[in-house]
């Protein structure tokens, strides 16, 4: 049997506060326990369940026995984009992160998963994966056990990265996109609002230690050659210093979005490092 073959593939639609939530639920043969809701990347305005961080990441789960509830989460309005992606909505904060949540509390009430549920995500679902968790735990109830994160972006006003970084992205102009003034206009549309309003809640990465009370082990991966990194670095710093369980890392030879190129063998290895985290919830 191959791996797809191995896994069930069903649409779904979860209620939620803004109306129907479309969603793909990735059921096992032979699930473990364990349960992952997956956010796709895009800047807040674009992707779907199709992408390859969503689709692929999503069937590489499950075909290691995690069930994947991947969420298709209301977008912000279109934004230009050189490589010709288009926006289909126009929903500003907190309406992402109101459907997470709601996608999340319906995930844990599903089967076949038995286990604990985690929450991940990648660049912009990065984001909507820490803010879900933080409203997740301070409304109490059920939360996720675990976050992870890949590449995220966690800061709408970004600092300067650090002269290593610089260095690299200057060498490779191709994976310099994700500039402070670029970053900006990415939130400045999500939130409709200069970025320097931004909470929490649209940039996680500004949470307090007393925010953090109870936020669930993270395994974040960021990509090598990415200036998103300085957000998640810097939230990894806050997250120490607030006594939650880190795992920050890097994925050598990678630029931003790498697990929308299964292609490349660094998108296999980070999902398998994943997977081993989920899988040790039990």
């Amino acid at each position: 049997m191959s791996r797809d073959e191995a896994v069930r593939v069903a649409a779904q639609e979860i209620p939620g506060p803004h109306g129907a939530i479309p969603a793909r639920a990735y059921t096992p043969a032979d699930p473990a326990g364990p349960g992952l809701v997956w956010l796709h990347g895009g800047g807040f305005w674009a992707g779907d369940l199709d992408m390859p961080e969503a689709d692929w990441v999503a069937r590489s789960f499950a075909a290691r026995g995690i069930a994947v509830l991947s969420v298709d989460y209301r977008l912000a309005p279109p934004m230009a984009d050189a490589a010709g992606r288009a926006g289909r909505s126009g929903f500003r904060h907190p309406v992402p992160v109101d459907d997470v949540v709601a996608a999340f509390r319906w995930a844990t009430t599903s089967e076949p998963v038995t286990g604990p549920w985690a929450i991940g995500g990648t660049s912009a679902g990065g984001n909507l994966a820490a803010a879900a968790t933080l409203r997740l735990v301070a409304d109490g109830g059920a939360a996720p056990a675990l976050a992870l994160l890949a590449y995220p972006t966690l800061l709408a006003v970004q600092p300067a990265p650090d002269p290593e970084l610089r260095a690299a992205l200057d060498a490779d102009p191709a994976a310099d996109v994700f500039g402070p003034d670029a970053v900006r206009a990415l939130y400045e549309n999500y939130l409709d609002a200069p970025a320097e309003q931004a909470t929490s809640s649209a940039a996680p990465g500004l949470a307090v230690r007393d925010e953090l009370a109870g936020f669930p082990p993270v395994i974040m991966i960021n990509a090598e050659v990415d200036e998103l990194r300085v957000s998640g670095e810097a939230f990894a710093r806050t997250l120490a210093e607030a006594g939650v369980p880190i795992d920050v890392s890097i994925e050598p030879g990678t630029t931003h979005g790498y697990l929308n190129r299964p292609e490349e063998a660094a998108a296999s290895r980070s999902i398998a490092r994943y997977a081993e985290r989920i899988l040790a919830l039990g």
